[in-house]
């Protein structure tokens, strides 16, 4: 379901001229604008067989029951077949598979032998698509892996021409369905030709559904032009099939999602759409899993990019310089960068070498330097000047050498330290506000030196005392700034461990949501099959249901695998961006250890 920009007519998104299939552009820029995930809704069926009437239905042209929905769904385009070549045909009934996540398939009359052959292509899926980059020899992995993403499979029976009824009992219309795609008995050839079909749309489509629709009108002369009449010319009964098919559409076709639960947008369907038909164009198989890591590479760097915008916009709005503290400004950070590396993580999938996560966490530090270079500027900046206007009259009168007389030395003392308890009592003036006094206290050393050697109220031996008390002051002083700048180093060490942490903690959630999902997948892909070896034993196809078994083996393998290697999948994962980002965040070794430490009591 997508909300977006909505178009005043229907628009074909995948044309076919000339044997030669291209993307509609108008359509595409729709596409690209639609950031909420989308359903996707293909139809396809021989030439002049009523699709385009369904289209207008759903583009609700001609659908009463829009009304009832109004709002819940925006279809936003269709890809429609045009006759032309067996093997381009092939390739549109591929794309719309892939595509898709509802698949129309319109034919006339009845689902019989002479349908499901004309549905041939069906039988052709394992030599159009490819689900993994490097699949099996003959394609049989691939086909045991078209069941995770494939879409739904609706049948629509036009102009049916039997009664719903199974030995002389009434029968759903998906019953109908699910008794056509019944198995023929017989080891003959022919029996064996007609199995092909309902074989794959068995094993490829685990939820299918049928719709069967009357004539539209007996008026023979309205039939040709259909598109164009009114509704109050068609049949009554035609027009309620009609509306319980557009209802079933808008209240249940799903969102189109690729394998992992990886949801499609609008503008990732576009990339998707782009992807696969240049393939096919350049004679190549369309593959899921290549189409989906361009796809990532696409959206990845999308989601660094967001992330990273999001980072610096909260900061601007959460910080005002100069901070009180450091750790003011560090608190400050971590907070956003949780909230960054999350958005991130939302956004993007397949990032298996934590390429685009590392990228992210540099282009953070580096806008966290620039940040903390930022901060150090205004403090150093509001320092000064606090301390110009505070010691302005001091200055004057050394100038002046008010204090260049008998107990001259303990009047510029007295000066002095009223300066130091008044530029303390100024609040936020930041991290630099030690060192900037520092730097004041350095430039009268030699100053109050001169004037306590000028003081003659004073003995030598009290001048003495003066001098070395002096110095221990300014001494204390400088170890206690010299202590601020090490505390602050071990901040910065212990933000810089934060992040790493951050990021292992929120990429771990993000690992365990994946492995939960595609062990859901997987455990829908087996239950699917254990129910087609069933169907098989009971229609009596014994050894096609024995057959099975090392496929669904195979499965329970890979399940059981996947619930045992859920920690050290996760560690490992986890282990390979820590060296990532160590490197990165310039950590020193002992602090990683301690903080992977504190980290592995989660993965136990």
């Amino acid at each position: 379901m997508a909300s977006g920009p909505i178009m005043l007519v229907p628009m074909c998104l995948v044309e076919n001229k000339d044997e030669q299939m291209s993307v509609n552009e108008k359509a595409l820029k729709i596409l690209y604008k639609i950031s909420q995930p989308v359903v996707v809704v293909a139809i396809v069926g021989l030439y002049r067989t009523g699709k385009s009437y369904l289209m207008n239905c759903l583009a609700r042209e001609k659908c009463a029951s829009s009304k009832q929905v109004k709002g819940e769904m925006q279809p936003q385009s269709f890809m429609r077949a045009y006759k032309g070549d067996p093997k381009n045909d092939s390739w549109i009934f591929a794309l719309a598979v892939l595509l898709s996540s509802t698949f129309i398939y319109n034919s006339m009359s009845t689902i019989n032998n002479d349908a499901l052959e004309k549905l041939h292509y069906v039988t052709e899926l394992t030599e159009l698509i490819r689900a993994k980059s490097s699949p099996k020899h003959g394609g049989v992995e691939d086909a045991t892996e078209f069941v995770s993403f494939f879409p739904d499979f609706i049948w629509v029976v036009r102009d049916f021409i039997l009664e719903l009824k199974l030995n002389g009992q009434p029968i759903t219309e998906d019953e109908y369905l699910e008794n056509s795609l019944k198995l023929i008995p017989g080891l003959n050839p022919k029996a064996k030709i007609s199995n092909i079909p309902r074989e794959c749309i068995r094993r490829y489509f685990p939820k299918r559904k049928c719709f069967v629709f009357d004539r539209p009108t007996q008026d023979t002369s309205l039939l040709a032009k259909i598109e164009n009449i009114l509704e109050s010319q068609l049949d009554p009964k035609f027009r309620q099939q009609s509306d319980n098919f557009c209802y079933y559409i808008f209240t249940h076709a799903k969102t189109k999602t690729l394998r992992e639960g990886v949801k499609v947008t609008g503008n990732r369907l576009g990339t998707l759409v782009v992807t696969y038909v240049d393939t096919i164009n350049k004679g190549s198989v369309p593959c899921l899993e290549n189409a989906v890591t361009t796809l990532a590479q696409l959206e990845n760097s999308v989601a660094v990019q967001k992330a990273a915008d999001h980072y610096s916009e909260q900061m601007g709005q959460r910080v005002i310089f100069p901070t009180d503290t450091l750790q003011e400004l560090l608190d400050l950070h971590a907070a956003c960068e949780r909230e960054a590396i999350a958005i991130f993580l939302e956004h993007s999938f397949k990032d298996d070498q934590r390429e685009f996560q590392k990228k992210l966490t540099e282009i953070i530090k580096n806008k966290k330097e620039s940040l903390l270079l930022k901060n150090e500027e205004a403090s150093e900046k509001y320092c000064q000047y606090v301390l110009d206007q505070l010691s302005m009259a001091l200055m004057e009168s050394i100038s002046d050498g008010t204090f260049s007389v008998s107990g001259g030395h303990q009047n510029y003392r007295r000066a002095k330290e009223r300066i130091e308890r008044r530029y303390w009592e100024v609040p936020r003036k930041g991290v630099k506000a030690k060192e900037v006094f520092q730097r004041f206290l350095t430039s009268q050393v030699s100053i109050e030196k001169s004037i306590l050697q000028a003081d003659k109220a004073l003995t030598q031996g009290e001048k003495a005392i003066a001098e070395e008390r002096a110095k221990k002051e300014q001494a204390e002083k400088e170890q206690e700034w010299l202590r601020q700048k090490h505390k602050e180093q071990q901040q910065q060490i212990e933000a810089q461990n934060r992040s790493l942490e951050e990021n292992i903690v929120q990429l771990r959630k993000k690992l365990e949501k994946d492995r939960d999902e595609a062990l859901r997948e997987q455990t829908r892909i087996l239950e699917h099959k254990l129910k087609i070896q069933e169907e098989l034993l009971n229609e009596g196809f014994k050894k096609k249901s024995d057959e099975m078994e090392a496929e669904i083996n195979r499965l329970k393998n890979l399940i059981e695998s996947t619930k045992k290697d859920k920690t050290p999948w996760i560690a490992r994962a986890l282990d390979t961006l820590a060296d990532e980002l160590s490197a990165t965040l310039a950590i020193p070794g002992k602090l990683i250890g301690k903080g992977l430490n504190a980290l592995s009591s989660l993965f136990k």
